[in-house]
């Protein structure tokens, strides 16, 4: 029998109000490793929610590798390279690809009788993957978009639609001013959406490739480029290097050359502000691991100070120091569970009840979301349990020893 368990458990079961250690103490302590818990979790999920929403958003955009060409990504002008359907098949071959989609840019002006908008039209093909756009979907549905032929389809954001006055299936003006002069084209608008990521809802409408590539004066086979997504985006860097020894600086017929990069370094700004809520994420874990270390040390020195009797007569009759600080081991162990299944309680129903009703609101003008997201992760939190209970249990040795300066005679007369 382990002697020290079975007397640990014997004490904290106890119904006897006279053999308790004292409760405030015990519920302190439970409370401050509960709370501690439940807010790393909600944390952990809120900042994995945060990050992969406005990530997935970005992505929306513009995929996890761009392949485009080499002059585009040196300056602000947009440059054709080719891409047809063998250099579609490289890419496709590249390990790690999951799926391309072609695209080509071409800037314009939307205007109605009383006002005008500059914005960049997008035209996509028919392999274009529009779950996101369907996800962030407000009014219409998205068009079938060719590569063959126009058709004179339009797919424009919420801020857009609000700044000119327009409507679902409402026809607009688009104009176009290059080297040819100006050019006049009109649209039906078929769909709006809105994603909250400003930089991108007041400027990308989507409009069918075949539009955007003879708007440009380009052959058929040239476009912008070729955006890709890749299987696990944790790898897109190892991608991205097949990319550079297969495709980057290899000509096209026209003598455009090829060059790819990635999500990541298109957009250094918004990903490196997503790195830097881990930081935050790391400080409250060590801020919540402090107080509740803090409340079992301090529960635990009010728990020996109260069994002082105890102890010198365990100590009288005969127990070892390390027996006696056992018992309390044990005895705290017993508390840093129960707090650890208080605390997954509260993490995990707060966060139930954010993902299921949104309670708390975001303004989509600074945070891109209009309601606080959340991401379960169950690896996360198994490992912030261990780590909580180890930690607990750990800084609690120290002050056990306390156990081996209480004299037997001494207690004996106090009690």
């Amino acid at each position: 029998m382990n002697l020290p368990l079975f007397i640990a458990r014997r004490i904290y079961g106890s119904e006897d109000t006279r053999q308790k250690v004292s409760r405030p103490a015990i519920a302190i302590s439970i409370a401050g490793i509960a709370i501690g818990l439940a807010v790393m979790m909600i944390s952990i999920s809120v900042v994995l929610g945060f990050k992969h929403s406005i990530q997935n958003k970005v992505i929306g955009f513009g995929a996890h590798i761009q392949v485009t060409n080499f002059m585009t990504q040196m300056s602000s002008n947009d440059y054709p390279i080719q891409m047809d359907d063998s250099v579609m098949g490289v890419i496709k071959k590249i390990p790690g690809v999951k799926h391309v989609e072609r695209f080509a840019y071409k800037q314009g002006i939307l205007k109605t009788d009383s006002d005008f908008l500059g914005v960049m039209f997008k035209g996509v093909g028919p392999e274009f993957d529009n779950s996101f756009i369907k996800q962030n979907l407000l009014e219409g549905s998205v068009p079938d978009f060719s590569d063959k032929a126009s058709s004179s389809k339009v797919l424009i954001s919420k801020i857009m639609a609000d700044k000119l006055n327009l409507k679902l299936g409402q026809r607009i003006f688009a104009y176009f001013i290059d080297k040819s002069g100006i050019r006049l084209r009109k649209f039906t608008i078929q769909g709006i959406y809105q994603t909250n990521l400003n930089q991108y809802d007041e400027t990308i409408c989507f409009i069918d490739l075949y539009t955007a590539t003879k708007l440009n004066g380009w052959e058929d086979d040239q476009t912008s480029g070729a955006e890709v997504m890749v299987q696990d985006f944790n790898r897109v860097d190892d991608v991205e290097q097949y990319f550079i020894q297969r495709i980057n600086k290899t000509e096209d017929r026209y003598g455009e050359t090829y060059s790819s990069q990635t999500i990541r370094e298109s957009n250094p700004q918004i990903f490196n502000w997503l790195d830097l809520l881990d930081l935050n994420v790391w400080i409250i874990i060590a801020l919540m691991i402090v107080v509740a270390s803090v409340t079992m040390i301090s529960g635990l020195l009010i728990i020996i100070l109260e069994c002082t009797s105890m102890i010198g007569v365990m100590k009288a009759l005969g127990s070892t120091n390390t027996t006696i600080r056992h018992i309390f081991l044990w005895f705290a162990t017993f508390v840093i569970g129960r707090g650890i299944i208080i605390g997954n309680i509260i993490g995990i129903a707060l966060l139930l009840l954010q993902r299921q009703f949104h309670m708390v609101k975001l303004d989509p003008t600074i945070y891109y979301i209009k309601a606080v997201p959340v991401e379960f992760n169950i690896l996360l939190f198994v490992l912030i349990n261990v780590f909580t209970f180890i930690v607990c249990l750990l800084v609690l040795i120290g002050p056990s020893y306390l156990i081996s300066h209480i004299s037997p005679t001494k207690s004996i007369r106090y009690e």
